[in-house]
């Protein structure tokens, strides 16, 4: 116990500094839609999906670090959810910049039955909400799917963590001492004995309650608490 204490409050310190280096430094849209083209290239070289992608201006304002690299994340998870899907064999990809949002569409030819509360949509749509961003998703059978992303660049920023813990219920201080150690929702279910969408919905409370963002800045409100 005392050893994954340790491991969590250093992981954690470990991806603040991160976070941090991360979103000082700019990348030109040019520059991290080219490392996006260069992250799918296995699948584009060893798979049989067609990847089209169109490129953005140029002249598109700088993304800050941290939105490119979640960018490019939720690229990737999309493309791989798109494939899963099963019937698409093309995926377009476009980005584009409208100087206070990353705009992102992925367009498919396949089956067109994905919907924004899918389990393979789901965890995109969760790393856009962090990102205080917007996910629509339209689908037409036999047509294919297109996912419509906005990202703001300057995401407005959340009231200060707090570390002030009186007003949480006492299943809420058992969970966030749980999620301070870093095991998921479903370890934290059965040791509390119960369902991982009461977690969920007690994490929620917690991130909200808290002022926090990120199951890290949780763990960080508990470190300090």
């Amino acid at each position: 116990a005392e050893a994954v204490e340790i491991a969590s409050a250093a992981l954690v310190d470990l991806r603040t500094v991160t976070d941090r280096q991360r979103g000082a430094l700019l990348e030109p849209v040019t520059g991290a839609f080219s490392r996006l083209r260069a992250d799918l290239r296995p699948l584009v070289r060893f798979g049989d999906l067609d990847v089209q992608f169109v490129e953005p201006p140029a002249t598109g304002r700088a993304l800050p670090g941290d939105v490119a690299h979640s960018a490019r994340a939720i690229v990737r998870t999309a493309v791989l959810a798109l494939v899963d899907e099963g019937a698409a064999r093309r995926v377009r990809i476009q980005w584009d910049c409208d100087g206070r949002n990353l705009l992102m569409q992925l367009r498919d030819d396949g089956a067109g039955t994905l919907d924004v509360h899918d389990d393979t949509v789901r965890p995109i749509a969760e790393r856009v909400a962090t990102l205080d961003g917007e996910l629509h998703v339209a689908s037409t059978a036999g047509w294919g799917s297109v996912l419509d992303i906005a990202i703001p660049l300057d995401p407005p920023a959340g009231k200060p963590v707090s570390s002030e813990a009186s007003d949480l219920t006492p299943r809420e201080q058992d969970v966030l001492r749980l999620v301070a150690t870093g095991i998921g929702n479903r370890e934290i279910a059965d040791g509390l004995g119960i369902s991982p969408n009461t977690v969920k919905y007690h994490v929620a409370n917690l991130l909200r309650k808290l002022g926090a963002r990120t199951r890290a800045e949780l763990a960080a409100v508990s470190s300090r608490a």
